[in-house]
């Protein structure tokens, strides 16, 4: 089973974000940045397979050079070799139409994508990426088993979760709960070392325009000032929530 793991490469979330040019460009500098955390499941995941069933595990960014680092990080965690896509990442369509071209040429079996990446939230490539390849697609996986072609699988829905059968070839957004927390690696001094001689390829991107253009962005409003209510003074609580708050 071949299977390719796309990685998005996202700020850290501890990261101070700042906006240049207008508030139109976000600001890279002094900015860490690390494997998109629904794709470090996905990822974790496909190392299971890797480990318990043989499959091959390729990883692909859509970006720029500066994305080599994060894509070395997956190497080092264990996966086989890497890919990147060298455009810039505009959208999801253009993201989409991009991988969907790795995936023909490479003919992977599985493609785990995590269902959205934590800086635009969009939740847009998985789907569309399972629709180029006219393949199967499970949203919001939590989990996943894979005998030969047969694969079941269990996703998050509003107010439960729902087990779905289907077969490979299968592109799945994956999230929090395909493994456990706790299952997540840290790659090892020989893992970074090995990562180094591990094949990292660059390929052209193909013809796709982005769709969709950022005009400005803005960061949410600054938290408003507290005010404190002793516990005896319902009367008080009960005016500031009606008249201040507005909730009652």
């Amino acid at each position: 089973m071949k299977i390719l793991v796309c990685i998005s490469h996202v700020p850290d979330t501890t990261s101070k974000i700042n906006f240049t040019d207008g508030d139109t460009k976000f600001d890279t500098n002094g900015v860490q940045f690390v494997i998109n955390p629904n794709d470090e499941f996905g990822l974790t995941r496909a190392m299971w397979f890797k480990e318990k069933q043989g499959a091959s595990v390729d990883v692909v960014n859509v970006g720029g050079p500066e994305t080599e680092p994060t894509l070395r990080k997956a190497l080092a965690i264990g996966a086989d070799t890497a890919i990147r896509v060298n455009t810039e990442a505009k959208d999801g369509f253009q993201v989409a139409k991009n991988l969907a071209q790795v995936v023909s040429n490479g003919g992977y079996d599985l493609v785990i994508a995590g269902r959205e990446s934590i800086d635009y939230n969009g939740g847009m490539v998985p789907g569309m990426l399972a629709t180029l390849l006219d393949a199967n697609f499970v949203n919001n996986c939590i989990s996943l088993e894979i005998d030969g072609n047969a694969v079941k699988a269990v996703r998050e829905i509003d107010g439960g979760k729902e087990s779905v059968s289907t077969t490979l070839p299968l592109v799945i957004g994956g999230q929090k709960g395909l493994v456990e927390e706790s299952d997540l690696r840290i790659p090892n001094m020989r893992g970074i070392m090995t990562a180094r001689s591990k094949p990292l390829s660059v390929v052209d991107a193909v013809d796709a325009s982005a769709e969709t253009a950022s005009v400005s962005f803005e960061k949410p409003a600054p938290k408003g000032q507290v005010k404190l209510v002793s516990a005896d003074n319902v009367g008080e609580l009960v005016e500031l929530l009606h008249n201040d708050a507005k909730v009652i």
